[in-house]
This record gives structure tokens, sequence and C-alpha cells, in this order.
């Protein structure tokens, strides 16, 4: 850390563009009381701020500033000493760290001095500081960064170093290491609240001989004199309380945006400037009663929608309801449980494929764990006994025991499955009510101008009054909340009937579904231990527990299968165990070399179109399990429902179900066999392009390339064992006959979406007819303002609610 400041600082700065002189710090804004730390026209409060602004120079990232104008925090020049050193002891670090491997460490740090786009654009090119800065990634609601390290180069220590030297020092609480993180809301905005408050009440108290008429008051020249105070009472609301909308309308203006607090802000503006040229004239008593009271009913609007989201709580409902499971083992008993009943202590057996649900110690002799969930890295890694396996982990090769350190930390997984490494064809997603409201902001200005021009002409005082009264009755939050709070509390309501969704933006695709792609095994078939049986060569008590040791380390349905009916009670290890995507398993077990798979795979030729598993022992072919698929209840309803909708059904194995299925899904349904992963993928391309919106339902094993593919990936699971971050929902395999109805249900929402759209666009309407003719004060309107905005969050809960009452009541199922 401290060479890359010293050469930042030592060398030679790179020729800067001039714009120009200004006695405020160029980096944070602050007056600067020494005019002599500059650099060339750029002045600076402080050596710190000047460091700040040459270590982002030298780096070329200056871009910083073009998107806000001082966007940086004030910092105190000097070392950050011994201040971090604390975080030189390893243990302190691992609890705070994430993950970690040979190479690469990941951590999450709250960071409360993010506030605007500049502060995410810096943080995220914070690799452009240090080589050692991997990756970063900035949850701007939450206030964290999720900065990813390469330990052999820089020091968790230094990270937090480089972070405070910019002035984005974390919130690191050592009290609370084993606690869950509470943050507490901004103070800033408290103080706003308040002062704003405190103003408006004394502001109306002095204004009571002007609203009494009181003809003495102004005789003695009180009127004049309360009119001074009020004026200085409305300074730090005009000054400092209202910036909570002069910096989001600034933004958005750099943004090349109109947002709603611009007409806000013109309408604060307005009555400041308005009201001080009335005193200093002595031509009125001004607005500044309305001014102070508009400022203070906004912001208790705005504090009041975020108690009322946070009460919501969608996103604690929705990682409530968080479907992975895992294999408990105590002694040689092995029960399948959800994470929210796991603690730290359990042993869990993780097979092939299977995610490590948290931080966790290998009990096994070795283990592949592939961290790609977690860095976007997929070379595995191998762990020996003892070592430290961390959450989010992929187990690659033969199932393994391992022992929590940690609880499960649902809300931890959900932010992985959130991760931008997954989210690609998720970038086109655009919000409903993002596209409808573009030109809102516009017509709002121009009836308000065109309005106070008209009232002008009749009385100046009520041309003020109207023109400021348009601009914040007419309110877009209402529209802005429509799609978040109907989708998200049709999120919460999916994940009550076993359909866990990623986002909102996945109900909508949903709705809009033209396409639905089935896998067959273990999609619309389930596992079961009756439906298979050996054909070939007996099988010995030996073989049959040297199979079962290699298929209880696959999630494979099939594998499953064999599973139970080859059950025994030695479990003898494994060695290099492989699972061939679209061909088998193999692996060594008491010396002797078994594959199960394909039986193109393993005989070198298909026989016959029927369905299972063959087996090789030291490379003779002794037989086959047969599968009889037992297919899901409720299957043949469930598909005579979605006809509507195109259907197609995809499969690695061979043709021998398709006269029964043919019997399901009709003659002209595309099926397609012996499908590899890569030809799946390629089907949904091909289906793709043809405009379709396209949903597969998979397995989220050998499916996950044409789930990500898809324009809605739904991994079904039988146990909720396996988790694909690829797909884009999973879907309890006892709710999947419920499919039309989560289709109806999302088409549904999304018209209830519309619907708070209409209602709020009428309430816009009828407000602004009042605005116009003068009847409504800026108070008022600002007392409505929030009004339409909880009225949005009502009928978005309210219209889902009645959508979830019609759709999931018994016997109605038409999409």
């Amino acid at each position: 850390m401290g060479n890359i400041f010293a050469q930042n600082i030592n060398n030679p700065m790179p020729k800067t563009v001039s714009v120009g002189t200004d006695l405020s710090c160029y980096h944070c804004g602050d007056p600067c009381a020494d005019l002599s730390i500059r650099i060339e026209d750029k002045t600076f409060c402080c050596e710190g701020c000047k460091m700040v602004y040459e270590i982002l120079n030298t780096n070329e990232l200056c871009a910083y500033y073009d998107l806000e104008k001082h966007p940086g925090l004030q910092i105190k020049a000097g070392k950050t000493g011994d201040k971090f050193a604390y975080l030189d002891h390893e243990e302190i670090v691992g609890k705070l760290i994430d993950f970690q491997d040979d190479q690469f460490t990941r951590a999450t740090f709250f960071i409360p001095q993010i506030h605007c786009a500049s502060c995410i654009w810096l943080l995220e090119n914070l690799y452009k500081l240090h080589p050692g800065i991997n990756a970063v990634r900035v949850n701007f609601l939450r206030r964290e960064a999720y900065i990813t390290f390469d330990h052999n180069q820089t020091s968790f220590r230094k990270v937090v170093e480089l972070l405070a030297t910019i002035g984005y020092e974390p919130a690191i609480n050592l009290e609370q290491l084993d606690k869950p993180a509470k943050k507490s809301g901004s103070k800033s905005f408290t103080y706003k609240l308040g002062i704003a408050g405190f103003a408006f009440g004394n502001i109306m108290l002095m204004s009571f001989p002007e609203y009494l008429g009181l003809s003495h008051a102004t005789e003695i020249g009180l009127t004049s004199w309360f009119g001074y105070l009020n004026l200085l009472l409305a300074l730090p609301v005009f000054f400092y309380s209202s910036t909570e909308f002069f910096r989001s309308a600034w933004w958005g203006l750099r943004q090349g945006s109109l947002n709603i607090d611009v007409p806000v802000s013109i309408g604060i503006i307005t009555l400041f400037f308005r009201s001080a040229y009335e005193i200093f004239t002595h031509t009125g008593a001004g607005f500044l009663d309305s001014l102070a009271g508009l400022v203070f009913f906004l912001l208790v609007g705005k504090w009041f929608q975020n108690r009322t989201y946070q009460s919501l709580s969608f996103e604690r409902d929705y990682t409530a309801y968080f479907p992975v499971a895992a294999t408990r083992k105590k002694g040689e008993t092995e029960s399948e449980v959800p994470l929210s009943e796991l603690t730290a202590g359990d042993n869990l057996l993780i097979r092939n494929e299977g995610l490590i649900p948290a931080d966790s110690v290998l009990m096994s002799s070795e283990a592949k764990i592939d961290y790609s969930f977690v860095t976007g890295e997929s070379n595995p890694v191998t762990r020996k006994k003892g070592d430290h396996l961390y959450a989010g982990g992929r187990l690659v090769g033969a199932a393994v025991e391992v022992a929590l350190l940690k609880d499960v930390s649902q809300s931890y997984l959900t932010q992985l499955w959130n991760n931008n490494v997954f989210e690609d064809k998720k970038k086109g997603v655009k919000g409903i009510t993002d596209r409808f409201g573009k030109y809102f902001t516009i017509v709002v200005l121009l009836t308000a101008f065109a309005s106070g021009i008209y009232w002008y002409t009749i009385d100046f005082s009520l041309a003020i009054q109207v023109f400021t009264a348009v601009l914040i009755v007419a309110c877009p939050c209402a529209l802005a909340l429509a799609g978040p709070i109907t989708l998200g509390n049709a999120l919460r309501i999916l994940g009550r009937k076993h359909l866990y969704l990623k986002h909102t933006a996945v109900v909508e695709n949903m709705a809009r579904t033209d396409h639905v792609v089935f896998d067959k095994t273990g999609t619309i078939t389930k596992s079961g231990g009756d439906d298979i049986h050996w054909e070939g060569k007996a099988l010995t008590t030996e073989e049959k527990g040297w199979i079962y040791a290699l298929v209880r380390n696959s999630l494979h349905p099939v594998s499953m299968k064999i599973a139970k009916i080859t059950e025994s009670l030695s479990n003898q290890e494994v060695g290099d165990y492989q699972e061939i995507k679209g061909k088998g398993i193999q692996g060594e077990v008491a010396g002797h070399e078994l594959k199960i798979g394909s039986e193109s795979w393993i005989a070198g030729q298909m026989t016959e179109a029927r369905s299972g598993a063959s087996v090789s022992i030291d490379g003779l072919y002794r037989g086959t399990f047969l599968v009889s698929n037992q297919y899901r209840e409720g299957i043949d309803e469930m598909i005579t429902r979605l006809e509507p909708i195109p259907l197609s059904v995809l499969s690695g194995d061979n043709q021998g179900e398709e006269p029964f299925l043919r019997t399901l899904f009709g003659t002209d349904t595309p099926m397609l066999w012996n499908q590899s992963p890569e030809d799946k993928m390629h089907y949904i391309a091909q289906v793709q392009s043809n405009a379709e919106k396209v949903m597969m339902v998979g397995d989220g094993l050998n499916d996950a390339g044409a789930l990500a593919k898809s324009d809605i990936g739904l991994a079904v699971s039988e146990n909720i064992h396996h988790f694909s971050p690829a797909c884009d929902g999973i879907l309890d395999a006892k709710a999947l006959p419920m499919l039309p109805q989560f289709i109806r249900f999302s088409k549904l929402s999304l018209k209830m979406v519309w619907l708070g759209i209409g209602i709020s666009v009428l309430y816009n309407l009828i407000g602004l007819g009042i605005a116009i003719q003068g009847y409504l004060t800026p108070v008022i309107a600002a007392i409505l303002m929030p009004v339409s905005s909880i009225s949005a969050v009502i009928i978005g809960l309210v219209s889902t609610e009645m959508v979830r009452q019609k759709v999931f009541k018994k016997n109605h199922f038409n999409i």
C-alpha cells in the first residue's frame, strides 16, 4: 500500500484539464481557508483532499469528478498509522471475510459514505488503484461493497487503508463480529427532518400577525421584524434540509434525465427567493411557512415510505424461503433437512456438484471445490482433511463429509445468486414503470409554467402558489412504486407456493412466456426405488456395494434410484471420481474400475430404445438398470392446462418413452432425444430466434446451460438438494403441476401493475386539475404527495392478494 501511495504522490502528475478557479475544494466542495493548497487551477481545503486527487489523477480516474461536482468527502491529511493494526491478526480477519482460497479473498464492507453515482464508479474502479484488487461490486441501497482481492499482493488491512485514504473508511465493529450486523439509519436525514420541523413550527408561530391581519403589529414594525426572523429560520431549511432534493435533482440532470426531485427543487427555490424578495422590499410576508412545511412534509413522506418498505420486508421473506436443503449425518443415519434447521456443529454429506451451505471444516481425506459461484473462477481447488471450506463452494467429485463452523446465512447465499457473473441475460430487462414514466416530469414542468404564466396576468401571488402546487402535487412516485411493490409481493406469494424466483424481473418475464421446454428425467419424472430393475448377469453383494459407493456421490435422479436398491451399510471410498455430462459417472472402488451411464457409452452401441443406466466393472459390460419412468402426479392435467402455449420436450435419454409421452403432449409437440447439454442450448437459441420468450424447466444438472440460455430458467428439485446459480427460479418438484397457475398468476400480477399505474395517472390528473385552478396550497400538495405513494403500496399489496385468491383456489387452472 505504501508503495503505491509513494508512487502516486512523488511521480510527476499527468497534464490536467483546466476547469476554472473555484474557492471551494475541488474534491469535497468545502470552503478553502488556505488557497496555497492547489494543483494548477484546482484548489483544495487540505492536504488529504489534494492527495486523493493526485492518486485518482495519476491512475486516470478523474472521471470521478465528471459524474458529480465535489463528490468526495473531506480527507484529513496524514497516514493511518497503526489505526488498523488489529487487522493484521488472522483470527480477527477470519471472522470478517466471506471467502478465501490459495489466491483470492472476498469480503463484504459496510461503507456508510456511499452517497452518489461517483462513489459507485470510484469504488468499482478500485482495481486501478492497486493491482491486488481483483473486483469490486457495490450495493448502493445497502451501502455495501463486495471486494475480491489477491492476498498474495495485498492484505485485508491494506485494502481497508486504501478505502480509508480515498474517503471510504469501512465501518468495522469488533464487538459485533459474532452478531448479525445492524445498520442504523442515516443521521443526516434525521437532522434534516428535525431542522425542517423545528423551523416550520416556529415560522408558523411568528407568522400569526400576518395570519390574523393585526394592523397594530404592522404599525410598530413587528411584521418586518418577524419576516427577518422567519427568513433566518428558513436558511437552514433551504441550504441544508432541502439538499435531499437538490442533490437528487442535480444528479438526475447530470445523467441527462428529469426525475421527480427536479420540479420539487424548482418549487422550493421559487418559494425561497420570492419570499426573500417580498421581505426585503416590504411588499409582503412571503411564503416561508409554506416552504418549511413543504420540505418538512416531503421529508416525513420519504421517511414514512422508507419505514413502509422496510416493514414489507420482501427481501427477508424471500430469503426465508431460500430452498436449498442438505443431507445431515448423525452417526450412520442420514436425513434431509432445510438449511434453516442447520446449526454450527452439524455434519453434512455433500455429493458431487452439491453446494456447501456455510463455512465448514472438511472431515473427509480430500475434496475438490469449485468456487466459481463465489469468484467466477471455475478451476477447482484441492482441499485436505481439516481445511476450511467457504460457503458457496461446489463439490467436484466423490461425496465428502463436512462439519459446519457457522450457521447458514441465507442472505449471503442469495447475494451470491444475484452475483453479476450470472446476470448477463438480465441486462436487457427494463422496468415497466421506467418505460411508462419517461416523459412524466417534462409534462409536469410544461403544465406548471403554463399555469404560472396564466395566473401571472391575474394575481402574481396566486401564480406563485399555483406554479409551486402543480410542481409538487404531480407525483410520479406512485408510478415508480406500482411495479416494485406489486411484483415484490407476487414474488413473496410464489415463494409460499414453493416457486422461489430470483427477482421481480423474472415475474415480468414469466408473464410473457411464449414457449415452455421440458426436460424429461428428474423433471416430469420422479425419483423412486420401485420403478427400476436389473437386467444382466447377477450381481454379488460385494459388487452391489461397489455400485452403491459410486452412485451415492451423484445427484442425478437415476443415480439416486440405483442407490436406493443397492444401498449398503459399508461406505467404501471412491477414487478418481468423475461425472461426465450426458454420459455417466466413473471411479475406482476397492481397486476396481466402475462405469455407470448411458448404454452407448458403456457398451459402445445402443441395442434398443430403452431407458436406464448400464454398468461395466473393470471394462466388462455387466448389464443395465432399466428404468420404468414414473411420472409425477398431475403432469397430464398440467400439460392440458398449458395447451395455449407451445411445448417441447428435450431429453438426454433415448426415445423409449416417446410413445407414452405422445399420449400426454400430443403428436405435434417437438420431442428431441439423446440431447447433450450443448444440444439443449442450441434448441433454446433456435426457438428464441423466432422472437419467442422461452421458459426452460429442467433438473439443474445437465440442464444448467439451457437454463442459463433461456429467458426464464426454472430448476425442478426433488429434495431441493441441487442448486444451479444459472437458473432464475427453483421449483419444488411437488409444485410442478401448478406451473399453469404460476404463469397465470404472473400474467394477472402484471395487469395489476398497469392498474396501479392507471390509478396513479388518475390521481395526478385530478390533483393537477385542482392545483391549476388555484384551490391547492403548496403545503396541502406536500401532504397529498406521500399519500399517493402510500396508496400505491396498499393497491399493490391488496391487488396481488386478490389475484392469489383467484388463481390458487381449487379447480381454477386456465391460462
